[in-house]
């Protein structure tokens, strides 16, 4: 069967103002795919929301809200797979907290609960300059 493919690699400056833009586009991908039985407006909302939600905790909380710094996104599909990165300059987290199956109390770990919520595989690592948090969704 053939697959789709897509290999998007992006950087922007470390501002809010591009969370749109990357949310878009995670639409538009999904919307594209030719190769995808299930309900492709329900992954469009998906990725949107999970790539927002990524790129939101990039600025916000490891690159510091620094407007010097860019986030790094990528996307591609490999084997049926959507493969989602984004890497921030930060000191990292232990993403592990927030795997708890119930919704944060409070707004402090809502981003990831949702990410981890939508995606079917969720890592966060260390690079040589900061982390990349890695989002896997089955096509």
């Amino acid at each position: 069967m053939p697959t789709d493919r897509v290999a998007v690699d992006i950087k922007v400056p470390n501002q809010t103002r591009y969370l749109c833009l990357i949310g878009h586009i995670g639409e538009n991908i999904a919307r594209a795919l030719k190769h995808y039985d299930g309900d492709k407006e329900k992954l469009a909302y998906d990725l949107n929301l999970v790539l927002t939600e990524a790129m939101a905790n990039a600025i916000r909380h490891a690159n510091e809200a620094d407007p010097t710094k860019q986030v790094h996104i990528e996307i591609s599909i490999v084997d049926r797979q959507l493969i989602m990165r984004v890497y921030d300059h930060g000191q990292g987290f232990d993403i592990r907290q927030f795997a708890d199956p119930r919704p944060p109390m409070d707004e402090h770990g809502r981003g990831i609960f949702i990410i981890h919520s939508v995606m079917d595989e969720v890592t966060y690592t260390p690079t040589r300059d900061g982390h990349v948090l890695e989002m896997k969704k089955n096509l």
